[in-house]
């Protein structure tokens, strides 16, 4: 069954931000390499239940906020099975190279979700 495995909160000054989630909770956050100013975030030890992240500004269309993301094992059936339910693809189909195959979606209500089949390969 697909469940979250990454959250991503939108911001428009993560230097303001990221020190709120550090000082607040403990999270720990790293510069990931790549074109986009995008953060890693640690939010326990990996023994523990819960989910890390990604603190980044918002993408065009997308506004100040938080993302969960989903993981399936197949991006492409996932994509026909989410417009088959009427929600809609709002960011298509984009390789994060080294991790998979990304998209957002929209549910019928308006949420914006992420959705990732991971693949080492994606380039």
């Amino acid at each position: 069954m697909p469940r979250v495995v990454h959250f991503e909160i939108y911001t428009d000054d993560p230097d303001a931000v990221r020190p709120f989630y550090q000082d607040v909770f403990g999270w720990k956050f790293q510069k990931f390499g790549g074109p986009l100013d995008y953060w890693l975030v640690t939010t326990g030890d990996d023994e523990e239940s819960g989910i890390n992240g990604g603190l980044t500004r918002p993408r065009e269309g997308q506004s100040p906020g938080t993302l969960n993301t989903i993981g399936v094992s197949s991006l492409d059936e996932s994509i026909k099975k989410i417009e088959q339910g009427g929600g809609r693809i709002c960011v298509p189909k984009m390789a994060i190279p080294e991790v998979g195959w990304l998209a957002y979606a929209e549910d019928p209500a308006g949420n914006v979700f992420g959705i990732i089949e991971p693949d080492t390969n994606a380039t």
